[in-house]
């Protein structure tokens, strides 16, 4: 039997009117669907991209497992839970596919090893396109963490606009930064990172127009800096804008965004700031150079930590069609973000009772939402 959880004081689709001299959004009303379920704390959900249709969902403790044709296989897609330290924050964290996936058959994912360290890893298919062979993991990154197994980071993307990959590193744990990592220009933690892994330089190569190319004391690496723990983050595929959800300290959580013409080397605050707020020191800090949320919410609703989604640019919903979708962990309420011309917008859309670990994309540009209990659901417009 179809289960949907609504949210009724929305309303139907997304248009824009004046109203008393300002712009207004008409929300879509939302219904969530379960689509997948018994999947082990899952982690992320993506496709690969090549037509097939799959959806591969991480499990945290270190497997890849499809779903395909209304089923979850039975043979995970790969398998390196003897390589992850999994709990709490840790695990099997990302996976990205590159463009031309189908030509090249190889892939990258995101984990914590068994000593804690961050690592990029790539790998490749066996003859069976449904199973990736472990075997050929090639280690192109590993970062030092902190003692903390907390803001680890984990997105994987490939930028639309130049097919470099991205990845996001959490500021190393502990509460306020205690390393100095976020703000630490020779650190690769609490930053977004740009490197070229398709270029057959080992193990990367440094795209040349990297905003701290060159410049003394910082690592060629960084796109941006500032970051707490951007746990997901993705680009509008329309028009390549980055949009970053970052986990905040006790108080406030954030959306933070890059328009796509942007040439990179953002400071988004942490630990300076936490979202709009002087976080150290708490009062009168220096905001000089900074590049602000565009949006925050704090905690007092029940919410706790951010979980950035997509931008809808699918065809089967067309009320929902431009809005950024983004949710909280603890709480389960998803939101909506838009720009209305001449500011930023935001309302609350859907109460799914879901922890909400990950939102994700199938093939079609549906928008999926999975729960950290096992779930994954299509979110749909209510017709």
């Amino acid at each position: 039997m179809r289960r949907a959880y609504l949210l009724a004081s929305v309303a139907c689709s997304v248009v824009f009117w004046p109203c008393a001299g300002l712009a207004q959004v008409r929300w879509p009303s939302l219904a969530l669907t379960p689509l997948v379920s018994g999947i082990n704390q899952p982690t992320s959900v993506t496709n690969a991209g090549d037509g097939s249709g799959r959806l591969f969902i991480l499990e945290q403790a270190g497997t890849i497992r499809i779903f395909r044709d209304g089923a979850v296989l039975d043979t995970p897609f790969l398998d390196i839970r003897s390589r992850v330290l999994s709990g709490e924050e840790r695990g099997l964290l990302g996976l990205a596919f590159p463009p031309g996936f189908s030509e090249r058959k190889h892939f990258y994912a995101y984990y914590t090893d068994l000593s804690g360290r961050l690592v990029l890893a790539r790998y490749s298919l066996t003859s069976d396109p449904n199973v990736a062979d472990p075997a050929t993991e090639t280690i192109l990154m590993t970062i030092d963490h902190a003692d903390f197994e907390n803001h680890n980071g984990g997105q994987l993307v490939f930028g639309p606009n130049d097919g470099y990959l991205h990845l996001g590193t959490g500021d190393g744990g502990g509460a306020g930064d205690p390393g100095g990592n976020a703000q630490n220009p020779n650190s690769l933690l609490g930053k977004l990172l740009r490197i070229d892994v398709e270029s057959g330089v080992s193990p990367y190569a440094i795209p040349p127009d990297n905003p701290f190319v060159g410049v003394d004391g910082y690592r060629p690496e960084i796109w941006g800096i500032g970051l707490r723990n951007p746990w997901r983050f993705s680009f509008d595929p329309q028009n390549g804008d980055l949009y970053i959800g970052d986990v905040g300290q006790d108080l406030y959580e954030e959306v933070d965004y890059q328009p796509a013409s942007s040439r990179g080397g953002a400071n988004y605050g942490w630990n300076t700031m936490e979202g709009f707020h002087c976080f150290q020191p708490p009062e009168g800090c220096s905001q000089d150079g900074l590049t602000l949320p565009v949006i925050e919410y704090d905690h007092s609703q029940g919410d706790c930590a951010i979980i950035g989604g997509y931008v809808y640019r699918g065809t089967a919903n067309p009320g929902m069609q431009g809005i950024y979708f983004y949710g909280d962990f603890c709480s389960g309420r998803v939101w909506g973000l838009i720009n209305d011309g001449t500011s930023w917008q935001t309302s609350v859309l859907l109460n799914t009772g879901l922890n909400i670990t990950t939102f994700g994309q199938d093939e079609n540009g549906s928008h999926l939402v999975a729960d950290h209990g096992g779930g994954i659901y299509l979110i749909s417009q209510i017709q």
